[in-house]
């Protein structure tokens, strides 16, 4: 295993908790599948890159046809993924070609499961590729229970007399509203009554 690739098994084991707390399988296939020599520029390890990296060439200029070295950089977007398996947005930085792919798939949760260790070449996506990994191996082993079609009839007309209820206390509310605004407007028409009464007194 080179330098690059124990750090990086060093860093998802520290990010996921731990050795002795993960599947021995797990972390054997992890090691085995972490890319060995390839070389990712520094600002990748922090994101979601697809394999995307700085490509070099040359300017040309159309006189003379003079060249000049020249980089172009990956178009990376800060976006806020939706993970079902955590039930949460993570913000992460990702190319589009990441996007395109986590759209292709199906979500981010079903990019990383599909796409192997040694495809995914950033530690970022390799600690998140095995910790989803682990959370699913726990959910896996969760025993399912089932409602029997009593219970279900019995939530459901549980919802819908919420539902009712709620439907009533905005009608409640849109009446007392309706009302006082009609106080409002008959106070307001009496005091203009008064005063008009009051202008003609003093003219006679």
């Amino acid at each position: 295993m080179s330098f690059r690739a124990r750090e990086m098994y060093k860093k998802v084991v520290r990010r996921v908790g731990g050795e002795g707390k993960l599947p021995a399988e797990l972390m054997a296939s992890v090691k085995n599948l972490l890319p060995d020599s390839k070389v990712v520029m520094g600002r990748a390890k922090r994101g979601i890159y697809a394999g995307r990296h700085i490509q070099f060439g040359n300017k040309v200029s159309e006189d003379g046809g003079n060249k000049s070295r020249r980089t172009w950089k990956p178009n990376v977007q800060e976006k806020r993924l939706f993970s079902y398996i955590h039930d949460r947005h993570i913000r992460v930085k990702v190319t589009t070609h990441a996007l395109r792919c986590i759209d292709k798939a199906g979500g981010i949760d079903e990019y990383l499961l599909k796409t192997p260790y040694n495809k995914m070449d950033t530690e970022m996506g390799v600690a998140w590729k095995a910790k989803i990994e682990k959370m699913y191996s726990q959910l896996a082993q969760m025993e399912v229970g089932f409602f029997s079609p009593e219970e279900e009839a019995k939530i459901d007309q549980g919802f819908e007399e919420a539902r009712a209820a709620k439907r009533e206390h905005r009608r409640e509310a849109r009446r007392a509203l309706a009302k006082q605004t009609q106080l409002e407007a008959g106070n307001a028409g009496g005091d203009k009554t008064a005063e008009a009464a009051s202008n003609v007194a003093v003219k006679s």
